[in-house]
């Protein structure tokens, strides 16, 4: 009788270690393949939209001038082929290239979020403490 009054007590201290949350779940966008794909689509169709973004207005608003009729025309496009007459498609290329990368990234990301969720859980209760044992501005100073 005396053991199992000693180890209620001890039992009824445990049970919230015991209870601890579930760990977060992963988003199933995160694992899905689809949406990696979709993700390199939409990549893909920023790089497009970004060749055609029109530059040549910078050049003569930062040399404080009206823009003449062939600045109004140039995109980024134009100053890329300059350099390189395969920007483009070696631009396009580069992006379709970095489809498997993201497929890893987002692999990585849903493998490492619950220990990274974990972690930010436990940061959390440790600023609770801290901060429960900030002393109280308004006590009144001896």
């Amino acid at each position: 009788m005396r053991k199992s009054l000693f180890l209620l007590p001890v039992l009824a201290c445990a049970t919230p270690a015991l209870a601890q949350p579930p760990a977060p779940q992963v988003s199933p966008q995160l694992t899905d393949p689809a949406v990696a794909e979709k993700l390199a689509e939409t990549a893909q169709a920023l790089s497009k939209a970004f060749l055609d973004l029109p530059i040549g207005g910078l050049r003569a608003a930062v040399e404080g001038r009206e823009p003449t009729a062939a600045e109004k025309k140039l995109r980024v496009r134009d100053l890329g082929r300059r350099q390189d007459p395969n920007f483009e498609r070696n631009l396009h290329r580069q992006v379709a290239e970095a489809k498997p990368m993201i497929r890893q990234s987002m692999k990585a990301l849903a493998d490492a979020l619950p220990s990274i969720m974990q972690g930010l859980e436990q940061a959390q209760k440790s600023l609770e403490r801290a901060a429960a044992n900030m002393p109280d501005p308004t006590y009144p100073k001896r």
